[in-house]
């Protein structure tokens, strides 16, 4: 099961850090999007929100390429996680396949650093 968790720890890490430094570099060109999917994104773009994001995955991503303080890169991840699904669940229905694939990692990786996250869900 080790194993398991450092497959999924460098898979994740990768897939962040890599399209978290699309945000400054635009090395990866998306399709140009219409309707809400593409006023959400015009609507990071032009505000810079996009940026702030993109730091947030390539922080989160490093922290678990590093493999130290995983947990905190986890806490970074999770609401990056959590939005790229709702975008390809109500927004934009292509990729979502990736975007799941991307949650099982993050689930997978909490629930095997579980004991660091106990703390929140006690009364």
């Amino acid at each position: 099961m080790k194993i398991a968790e450092i497959i999924a720890r460098v898979l994740l890490g990768l897939v962040f850090v890599v399209f978290g430094s699309n945000a400054f570099l635009h090395f990866i060109h998306a399709p140009p999007m219409s309707g809400p999917a593409g006023d959400f994104i015009n609507a990071m773009m032009d505000t810079g929100y996009v940026k702030v994001v993109g730091f947030c995955q390539v922080a989160g991503g490093l922290i678990l390429l590093i493999g130290r303080y995983i947990p905190l890169g986890l806490t970074l991840l999770g609401p990056v996680i959590v939005n790229i699904l709702c975008f390809h669940i109500f927004l934009n229905h292509q990729g979502w396949q990736v975007a799941s694939v991307v949650g099982a990692l993050a689930l997978f990786l909490l629930w095997r650093h579980r004991a660091n996250f106990a703390g929140l869900l006690k009364p």
